[in-house]
Parts: C-alpha cells; structure tokens; sequence
C-alpha cells in the first residue's frame, strides 16, 4: 500500500471557522466566529477557474478550490474557510475525506460564499 504525501507545501496560511448553532424559533442558526476566534492553518490551496453550470440554459461559474491540510476531526461539512492573503470566503461542498482513513491528512471542495444578508 503506497502511503499518501502532499502533491504541494502547506505554505498558504488560512483561517478556519466552525459554526456555534442555536435553535430559535424552531429554526437551526450558525454563529461564525470572529477572525480572532478562528483557528489559523496552513495548507495548500488549489483553484481550477471555477465550476462552470449550466442551469435552464443559463452558464454560469461557480469559484471553486481544493484545501489539503493536516487531518483534523473538527472539519467537517457545515465549516468555513478564510484565504488570509485574499479575504475570500469558502465554504465545504461535500464532505472532507480523511485522505486513506489515516487521520493524517484531509481533502476538502470548497467553493465561494456568495451572497449574505
């Protein structure tokens, strides 16, 4: 079994935010942390030019990127990424893998935040 290793340096410093939630009203709220209360990773951090979509015949491009860090048990679906360097907010689609189920390293889709109220 060939062990995984990092294509990349961790060298692209990011923040990571994991939702507090609340029920009001019936309805689940996240709470996101401040930049201060953030945990700060280094990882690699890869865009593609986005995702294109074509939805009822209109194309669009969605900004997506893949962040490979060390595993973490905190990452999960529902967690936002800062990239420092930029200010761009990404969120998880998907689920992180847990790179050979080693606990050692994590992969994770993200795509841009738009939007907000």
């Amino acid at each position: 079994m060939a062990n995984f290793k990092p294509s990349m340096p961790y060298s692209t410093p990011i923040l990571l935010y994991i939702p507090t939630k609340t029920i009001k009203k019936g309805v689940e709220v996240k709470t996101w942390p401040s930049d201060e209360n953030a945990i700060r990773l280094n990882c690699s951090f890869k865009t593609y030019g986005g995702t294109d979509l074509n939805v009822n015949g209109i194309l669009s491009v969605t900004d997506t990127a893949y962040i490979e860090t060390w595993y973490r048990p905190d990452i999960k679906s529902d967690c936002r990424f800062k990239v420092i360097s930029t200010g761009a907010i990404y969120e998880v689609l998907g689920s992180p893998e847990n790179i050979e189920m080693r606990n050692q390293f994590i992969k994770i889709k993200v795509k841009t935040v738009e939007g907000g109220a």
